[in-house]
Formats: C-alpha cells, structure tokens, sequence
C-alpha cells in the first residue's frame, strides 16, 4: 500500500512539475489576427494556439477579417478583460499608437508577430518578432535576375496596401531591379494577399499585356497560385514561358513547384508561437527581450520541390 500510495505522490508531483515548468502557465493572453486570408495565416494562427495549449496558456482569440478596426476593438477587449499580455500580428503599420498606449497603461505588454508598426515612440510595445520582408523581396529578384539573365517584362502582385510585408517586399524586389535596367515593371497592382484577387488581377494583366509577361513576382503564394490559374486559363505556360516567383513557402506553393508551374518561392516562416511566448514568458518575469528578432529565411527551387516538400510543416 506504501508504495502504491509512493507511485501515486510522485505522479502528482510529476504533473505538477510539468504544469508549472513554463513561466506562462496559468496566464491570459489575447491574440488579435488579422484574419485567414492565406495558408500562410492560417498556419501562423495554428502555431500560435498550439503553443498557447502546450503552455498551458489561456488564449483569447480575435479574427479581425482583414480590419484595423476589428483588431483595435479587440485589444482594447482584451485590455478590458485584464489579460496579461497580447500578441498582435498588424494589418497594416500605422494607426496604433493610441490602443498601444492604452495597453502600456494598463502595463500590459505587446508582442508584434510577422509585422511591424509604426510609431512615433517604440516603447509601445515591447518586441517584434518577423521575417526581414525588404531581404525576401530581394531574394526573389536575383533569383529572377540569374534565371532571366537580367532582362525581363514583370508583373507584380502586390500585398494590402499598407502592409509591411507588401511595403517592404516591393521595396527590397525594386531594389534589386535597379541594378538591371532591362528588367521592367510593366504592370504592378495589389492583390491583397489572397488567391481569388490574385486571380482577377492577373487576369487583367494579361488582358493589357497578354504576351509581353515574362515573370510574375507576387508578394506571397496565394496570389501566385491565382496568377497560375488565370495564366492557364489563358493558354499561357506558367513555369516554362512565364516564369513565376513568390514568397511564404506553403505546401501549395511546393504542390505547385512539383507540378512545374511555381518556379521559385522565398520562405517567410509562420511558425512564430514558440518566439511569441517565449518573449511572453520574459516579459511577465520583467526580464528584457530584443527589440526584434530575425527569423531566418531561404529560397526553394522548382528542382528540389519534390524532395523539400517532404520536411514541410506548413
């Protein structure tokens, strides 16, 4: 009986143990998505709650449906509501400092995932966690440069107007293409990050341009993936005749790359939870964290699809 009653303890004691060994257990956190309008978010919102549930960590969730002002009601719900720390992926950069403030108010940290804001006083929140978006872009356009020998007609597939990602990732493609004179932009329009618009934006590219489109550069995959399907619709040769380069590295876009009609795709890693509640974690201990972190990035190729999609998570 001792020693049934000596398992029983050290069973408990274990369970204890393993509840009480992340520093976020027990807390309250809210996380202010900007919505599911690609597999990227999707696979970000997932990361995040997963984490949350591995931590014990009691998650409230608001899908703003792509608006600020949905995520500005939310946080100042959950400020509301006394959580002890937010998480907040931006729709757009600016237009934050007066929630943020009314967060830091309440002394209640904000931790940016995948975008950055801006704000006059960056003390407003207290860390970003994301891709370099400027780096990704680049990437994108020497690979281009290499396969085209520095000479292309380019349409491009812009992100929400206002986004970091479409901002930043415009900026770092334009960058590059400065250094090669024969690769032009001819036409270049927002598709706002989804697969549909992208569609119906490429469909009114090739409307105005038809045969001169040489390569889409779309600012992530979903939009690729519509460019794709409006191009064969069109009897056009995605991946052979026009060559096509994107950014987020999701499944589709492998599924795609395998099928030979993605060329290239730059990763933007969405799996941001375990970075987002770590830094919650030092937060609340009042430890200090880095101002940003840097999540590293790569290219992936059309030749190696086939082998790389078998490691993917997302």
């Amino acid at each position: 009986m001792r020693c049934a009653w000596a398992i029983v303890a050290v069973a408990i004691a274990g369970a204890l143990w393993l509840a009480g060994c992340s520093g976020t257990s027990g807390t309250t956190v809210g996380f202010s998505q900007i919505g599911a309008e690609s597999a990227w978010r999707t696979a970000e919102t997932k990361s995040i709650r997963e984490e949350a549930s591995l931590r014990g960590v009691n998650l409230k969730f608001a899908d703003a449906q792509q608006k600020q002002e949905n995520q500005i009601k939310a946080i100042r719900s959950f400020i509301a509501q006394g959580v002890d720390a937010i998480i907040l992926a931006p729709v757009v950069e600016a237009g934050w400092e007066p929630v943020l403030r009314e967060a830091k108010e309440a002394k209640i940290p904000v931790v940016l995932v995948d975008r950055g804001v801006n704000v006059a006083d960056d003390g407003l929140y207290a860390t970003l966690i994301a891709s370099d978006f400027v780096e990704e872009g680049r990437m994108a356009a020497r690979w281009l440069a290499e396969k085209t020998k520095g000479k292309c007609s380019i349409v491009q597939l812009e992100g929400t107007p206002g986004a970091a990602p479409a901002i930043d990732r415009k900026k770092g493609f334009e960058e590059v293409l400065a250094k090669h004179p024969e690769m032009t932009i001819i036409k270049s329009q927002t598709g706002d990050f989804t697969r549909a618009k992208g569609k119906e934006v490429m469909e009114a590219f090739i409307k105005a341009e038809g045969k001169k489109i040489q390569a889409v550069y779309a600012h992530n995959d979903d939009m690729a993936l519509g460019a794709i399907q409006a191009l064969e619709a069109a009897g056009m040769n995605p991946g052979k005749d026009v060559l096509v380069v994107s950014i987020d590295a999701v499944r589709g876009a492998f599924d795609a790359m395998v099928k030979g009609t993605l060329n290239a795709t730059v990763e933007c890693n969405p799996l941001l939870g375990p970075d987002a509640f770590n830094a919650v974690e030092k937060l609340l201990k009042g430890l200090t964290v880095p101002k940003k972190t840097v999540v590293r990035d790569r290219l992936f190729e059309q030749a190696t699809a086939a082998e790389d999609i078998k490691t993917r998570r997302y």
